[in-house]
């Protein structure tokens, strides 16, 4: 009783769940995808682009975009803790953090993205991205095909912001 102050945890609670949020990153793909401006400057700036938003922060001052491609799958990792891009990406899953994937996955990422039911195609090349103390990254990735016009119209009926 009257350890912490009025609203404190309140406080806590939605920095977690919406200023560590996933729907952040999800806000910049989708954007990157239909605003090639967008989409350059997240690519060659990252930090610039995420700080349009306000996203910077905790875990974000400095923000690396990698781009898959059809021919080139990218993976991140921090092999020492399990430190990633909280105000764009969340807070990192209990398997980021495990020791095992983080030893893995830089040795064998093929392998390791398999036995999580990814299978990427052996001619695609996979490029792991070791965070640091000073550089998170996230992933841009590929944009998924134009659904056909019927179930792009009734996919606008129930959430617009998926279909654009």
């Amino acid at each position: 009783k009257g350890l912490v102050p009025d609203g404190y945890v309140e406080g806590w609670k939605k920095t977690f769940e919406e200023d560590f949020s996933p729907r952040r990153g999800a806000e910049l793909v989708a954007r990157a995808w239909t605003d090639p401006d967008f989409r350059q400057l997240l690519l060659t700036d990252g930090t610039a682009a995420v700080a349009q938003y306000g996203y910077l922060g905790p875990q974000g001052e400095y923000i690396v975009a990698v781009e898959d491609t059809p021919t080139l799958k990218n993976v991140i990792v921090c092999s020492l803790c399990s430190c990633t891009a909280w105000p764009i990406l969340g807070l990192p899953p209990t398997w980021y953090k495990s020791f095992e994937y983080r030893a893995r996955v830089v040795r064998e990422p093929r392998k390791v993205l398999s036995e999580m039911g990814t299978e990427i195609a052996s001619d695609v090349e996979i490029r792991v991205y070791d965070t640091t103390a000073e550089t998170r990254y996230m992933v841009l990735p590929q944009r998924p095909a134009a659904p056909k016009a019927g179930a792009r119209n009734n996919c606008r009926k129930s959430s617009p912001k998926d279909c654009s």
